[in-house]
């Protein structure tokens, strides 16, 4: 067993320790799960309904307590950690409002009976393997829909938000979940794959990078568990011809720096039409160059700290590689003397294939801006990855960007001049390298059900 120091990434300094459960001890806790589930299966849908609007209060009482832990433990704005936990509780709402009517029985005519029933049944235990970027998000976007069909949840959180993970299993507690519904694991990544492979785990969802996704999608495949994953990306966003360029510079900004440039669905490539290019990148630069980092607490911080000084290097790499390789600074891509995790927002030109700024997810604050031709280049180039989250277009002709989004546009996900992160009311999931399987929007409650097939015969 080892041990696990979360790090405040503002300061540099510990916050706290916590033991990683030995495998037999972990084992356990998936079979209390499990004996949590044969009962809370039997609830109906309204009841079900009920302790998951509760969950949503319970959130929103501990607002402030769960956000500056999130804060502490990651470096998110304070103010991004207060509207993500109100995001958590509007997902309970959402969930507990629609729920019932999502997973009623649905009637069917079928041609060899009376009668036919398809009746969405839950599966049993769901294990969630979530990253650190949104601490409670990542876990509400999955538990809460699972919780609503009738599974047990366990949940392998990030290490450096750990005690963020903790709250938030107390935090179910306290809005009457019962007892081992919801588990918290501690565990290292060889435990995690014995989990995967328990006969009581039925079902299995990451968040991460397409690297971890490849891992967990053969551990699962190997013991035939079915999967969602939300893997990395590289989000295109397109400002063509007509665009609204203030609009277009203030909305890729958000884009790119939202959450200290530490979001899947953050814009990473800024591709923009020829005629408009050079006016856009100076208003765009000139939007970089005014975010200054510091004090993620400090209501007035433009960006905080990345999460930890390694992502840091990691993204550093991947600028001076990018430059080496022809790419040009236009701002910040310097390493900041003094303590934390602290990186400039960075705005890369000259960018093309072969470098990481064009072929890689960059997971920090530096935005590639690539040229187009015209609005057709544009597409071919946003297309041009092998992931496919989500993306952007920044035009005045909202019905041609509508056009190009539904059929043009190879991602799960397009913000027409506008960015946004998730709705509970939408579907949130990609294609390619980005992963398979949708949460929110009512999809992600029957991911992991039993859609059954009852004939009833004619009397």
């Amino acid at each position: 067993m080892g041990t696990i120091t979360t790090v405040n990434p503002a300061t540099g300094k510990n916050i706290d320790s916590y033991e990683e459960l030995a495998r037999d001890a972990a084992i356990a806790k998936v079979d209390a799960c499990h004996e949590a589930f044969t009962q809370w299966k039997l609830k109906s849908l309204e009841d079900r309904a009920d302790v998951i609007k509760n969950i949503g209060k319970a959130l929103r009482d501990n607002k402030e307590e769960l956000a500056q832990l999130m804060t502490e433990e990651v470096g998110k704005l304070i103010g991004d950690s207060r509207d993500e936990v109100e995001l958590c509780a509007a997902i309970c709402d959402y969930t507990a409002g629609c729920g019932p009517a999502e997973l009623a029985p649905e009637p069917r005519d079928p041609s060899n009976a009376g009668r036919g029933i398809v009746s969405y049944e839950p599966i049993g235990v769901v294990y969630g393997i979530q990253p650190w970027n949104f601490p409670a998000y990542q876990v509400i976007r999955y538990s809460i829909a699972n919780l609503m069909a009738g599974n047990g949840v366990l949940l392998k959180h990030a290490s450096n938000c750990t005690g963020s993970g903790l709250m938030i299993e107390k935090i179910f507690r306290e809005g009457g979940l019962p007892e081992n519904l919801f588990t918290v694991l501690v565990v290292d990544h060889d435990t995690s794959d014995a989990i995967i492979e328990c006969n009581k785990l039925r079902g299995v969802t990451l968040t991460g990078s397409d690297d971890a996704g490849k891992h967990v999608a053969e551990a699962a495949g190997k013991v035939l568990k079915p999967l969602v994953l939300e893997l990395g990306s590289n989000d295109a966003y397109m400002v063509l011809e007509d665009a609204d360029l203030d609009l277009a510079a203030e909305v890729c900004t958000q884009a790119r720096l939202y959450n200290n440039g530490q979001t899947c669905i953050n814009g990473k490539r800024f591709i923009v039409t020829d005629k408009v290019y050079d006016a856009f990148l100076e208003k765009f630069v000139d939007r970089f160059k005014a975010i200054t980092p510091g004090d993620p607490t400090d209501e007035d911080s433009d960006m905080g700290p990345m999460a930890r000084t390694d992502l840091r290097e990691t993204v550093h790499e991947q600028v001076e590689k990018s430059v080496a390789k022809g790419a040009k600074i236009e701002c910040g891509g310097k390493i900041p003397e003094g303590d934390g995790a602290f990186y400039p927002a960075t705005v890369l030109t000259n960018v093309e294939p072969g470098q990481p700024a064009y072929d890689d997810e960059i997971f920090g604050p530096v935005a590639s801006v690539i040229r187009a031709k015209d609005d057709e280049d544009a597409i071919r180039l946003a297309n041009d990855s092998r992931y496919g989250l989500g993306g952007g277009i920044l035009s005045k002709d909202e019905d041609r960007a509508i056009e190009l989004a539904s059929k043009h546009f190879d991602t799960g996900m397009v913000f027409i001049n506008v960015y946004g992160v998730a709705d509970p009311s939408m579907p949130f999931g990609g294609v390619k390298n980005s992963g398979y399987g949708r949460e929110h929007g009512g999809f992600g409650m029957r991911e992991f059900t039993n859609a059954k097939s009852i004939f009833v015969g004619a009397q």
